[in-house]
């Protein structure tokens, strides 16, 4: 839709490049995409755009300038609600878990992500992707924004196709007792994906920023 709307400013196809690759019901806060020519503002752009979609900024980028190669990591977030009442106001932004959680189970697990690992049982077994490891520099379960909610913070180089969620659905396995924290590291060593555990919902995902070269410290928000 994104290209669409800057395909009826400038009467012509705008073919873009975005940072990263979202699954339907997954929210995208930080999202960052290219495209040839100069910029269009952002206002321009947001008039013809649905209500559930917002252009931030647009400005013009180094010449050759490609959103998602020219990427150096990406952060994203999954949120859960931890308690046994649904919340109408989350209903779209977390995934409801009524059962009792682990938490020094689940940091256990996000400790373990830390560094370069074989993730193949992450991803879904049909899939273009050919090389599996990926380096992960930040991964921390944290209070979350809101009461109850607890939040997957982790950025890496690249994630493959449906990583993050299936990365949750198994820590939520540990956390609920249904299996180890050392079933969780041996999986880190490329074991097939049906060893690991259910893919969680996108509803929970947000993908929050994207770093670039020469931008120091973690991923921009």
């Amino acid at each position: 839709m994104l290209e669409g709307a800057l395909g009826e400013i400038r009467g012509r196809a705008e073919p873009l490049t975005v940072a990263g690759r979202t699954d339907s019901g997954v929210h995208a806060r930080g999202q960052v995409a290219s495209h040839l020519g100069a910029p269009v503002s952002a206002g321009r752009i947001n008039a013809g755009l649905p209500y559930d979609v917002r252009v931030l900024a647009s400005e013009a980028a180094p010449e050759g300038f490609d959103a998602r190669a020219d990427a150096v990591s990406r952060l994203y977030r999954y949120r859960v609600l931890a308690r046994s009442v649904r919340s109408p106001l989350e209903a779209r932004r977390a995934l409801h878990w009524r059962r009792p959680l682990d938490r020094d189970a689940l940091e256990r697990c996000a400790l373990l992500l830390v560094g370069r690992h074989d993730f193949t049982a992450f991803t879904p077994t049909q899939t273009e992707h050919r090389f599996f490891e990926r380096e992960v520099a930040r991964a921390d379960w944290c209070s979350g924004d809101s009461p109850d909610v607890i939040e997957l913070w982790i950025e890496a180089d690249g994630f493959l196709r449906r990583m993050v969620r299936i990365l949750v659905g198994t820590m939520l396995d540990v956390a609920a007792g249904r299996r180890s924290v050392a079933d969780f590291e041996r999986l880190l060593e490329g074991r097939p994906r049906a060893e690991a555990g259910d893919t969680a919902p996108p509803h929970g995902l947000f993908l929050e920023a994207v770093r670039y070269p020469g931008e120091s410290g973690p991923a921009r928000l």
